[in-house]
């Protein structure tokens, strides 16, 4: 099994939102793009919750991030995987982020939501120990936004997602 490793965050604007995946897929890594599977709702989401232009250009889509008050990141630095599923990840090899560190220099998040159960998971075993203040954030996981995660629609997902708008403001 490969060992596989993270991209670094983006980071917005005054960020509110921190958003946690788990790790990226296989498209992702080999196009070293967040959300790469061209059937991952992920950044059509992002373009209708801040009214933005889905950016076909990858560049584009982070610059565009870069403009909205979220960070996105995984809750796995790396990890041994085969293939993209969370499932396939194996739970005795990976190493959590820093992401106490980051929400040390990035006192504006409100909200940490995790896209999908296995980021909620590994968040609440790995990093959540290691955040004295854990109880000033709102932890919420978000339907994933996968296109492994069938059993919702992506209007669906888009619905379960809009919560984050809350915390934006």
């Amino acid at each position: 099994m490969p060992i596989v490793q993270s991209f670094d965050p983006v980071i917005g604007t005054n960020p509110k939102v921190l958003i946690l995946g788990s790790m990226p897929g296989v498209a992702s890594l080999e196009l070293q793009q967040y959300y790469a599977h061209p059937r991952n709702g992920f950044w059509p989401i992002m373009a209708e919750l801040f009214g933005v232009e889905w950016a076909p250009d990858y560049a584009n889509r982070i610059e565009q991030l870069q403009q909205l008050p979220v960070i996105l990141w995984d809750v796995l630095r790396s990890c041994r995987r085969e293939g993209s599923l969370d499932a396939a990840i194996c739970s005795s090899e990976f190493e959590p982020n820093a992401i106490a560190e980051l929400l040390q220099r990035h006192t504006s998040v409100r909200l940490i939501a995790f896209n999908g159960a296995t980021a909620e998971k590994f968040f609440r075993q790995q990093v959540a120990p290691d955040i004295p203040d854990l109880e000033r954030f709102d932890l919420r996981r978000l339907p994933s936004t996968s296109p492994a995660h069938a059993s919702k629609r992506l209007a669906q997902k888009l619905e379960d997602w809009r919560i984050i708008l809350t915390y934006c403001s």
